[in-house]
């Protein structure tokens, strides 16, 4: 049988010798290893993150019964993490990179390389809020009146550093979760992470002060980014993903506009930069592209024709690379 396996081997690497056989690893052969150990957060931005790489060009494929992914690209390898434990993870070197959000870089200290910022979230792509809230019929008005009280939270430490900027000293307690509901039998306030404030209002909470805004970031381990080929991988991925953000909610314009109709065409064109205008075989006209925002389509195309624009076609953007 070893005389079997060592025929197919040599058979594939002529180079081997007979002492390596006992010695394949990741470090010695680094194509049998994915380049590139990639986490995604789990949990409330699974899904998004999951559909924001679709949209820059990568499957992602979860599976309910595993924390490593699947994506249809043989140098990466995607590890489900949680999203307030990734900076930890990849500061330490066990993932190259992944996405985070800024408030769990900020509560854990962590001391990574931020790639770029990724405006999206599970809601919007306003950025998410940490506020601090207490009951709407407290009689707290400001920062300074939470002195010595007792506030439940999950980010316990940037809590304690904004009391502290404020001079204030209370009992900051770790919050394992319905922090919202603790008021006012288990804490006098709550610094709690908000989008819209649906669920403060609903829960008779009034916003005190802002202590932190917040964005997911695409982040990187120190020494995996002074790797030129880990570095190319990660700034690629960078590229294609604030590509497919930039695409959202914008369409491409395509018309054959008369030469003599070009200018009353281009002031009703709003656009990233300057509206393409290339020549036709036709000399009476021209052809226009511009990318525009969905929202204002139906009012535009209208005005477009009535302007002379014909052959209007408009067409969805996945990705704008500016």
């Amino acid at each position: 049988m070893g005389a079997i396996c060592f025929f197919v081997l040599t058979d594939l690497w002529p180079w081997l010798v007979i002492s390596d056989l006992c010695t394949l690893t990741p470090e010695r052969f680094p194509i049998m290893a994915p380049l590139l150990k990639l986490g995604i957060p789990a949990g409330s931005l699974q899904e998004a993150t999951g559909e924001l790489f679709r949209r820059a060009g990568y499957r992602i494929k979860f599976s309910s019964r595993s924390y490593f992914p699947t994506i249809d690209d043989d140098d990466i390898e995607c590890m489900l993490i949680r999203a307030q434990e990734m900076a930890r993870y990849v500061q330490d070197g066990v993932l190259d990179a992944g996405l985070t959000g800024h408030d769990w870089i900020v509560e854990t200290g962590a001391d990574v390389h931020e790639v770029t910022e990724l405006v999206f979230s599970k809601v919007s792509r306003r950025p998410v809020r940490w506020v601090l809230c207490v009951p709407n019929d407290s009689p707290v008005q400001e920062v300074k009146d939470l002195q010595n009280a007792r506030i439940a939270t999950e980010v316990v430490g940037m809590t304690e550093r904004f009391l502290g900027e404020h001079g204030v000293t209370a009992n900051v307690e770790f919050s394992w979760g319905a922090t919202e509901v603790k008021p006012p039998q288990l804490a006098d306030a709550i610094v709690e992470v908000t989008e819209t404030g649906n669920s403060l209002r609903a829960n008779n909470l009034r916003i005190v002060a802002e202590v932190l805004q917040s964005t997911t970031r695409f982040i990187a381990n120190h020494e995996s980014y002074r790797d030129p080929q880990k570095r190319q991988k990660i700034d690629d991925i960078a590229l294609m993903l604030n590509g497919a953000i930039a695409a959202e909610g914008k369409v491409g314009l395509m018309m054959n506009v008369p030469r003599d109709r070009v200018e009353q065409v281009l002031a009703l064109l709003p656009a990233l930069q300057n509206p393409t205008v290339t020549n036709l075989a036709d000399e009476q006209w021209v052809d226009v592209i511009t990318v525009l925002d969905e929202t204002v389509v139906r009012n535009i195309i209208p005005r477009l024709k009535s302007a002379g624009a014909r052959g209007i076609v408009e067409y969805p953007l996945t990705k704008v690379i500016e």
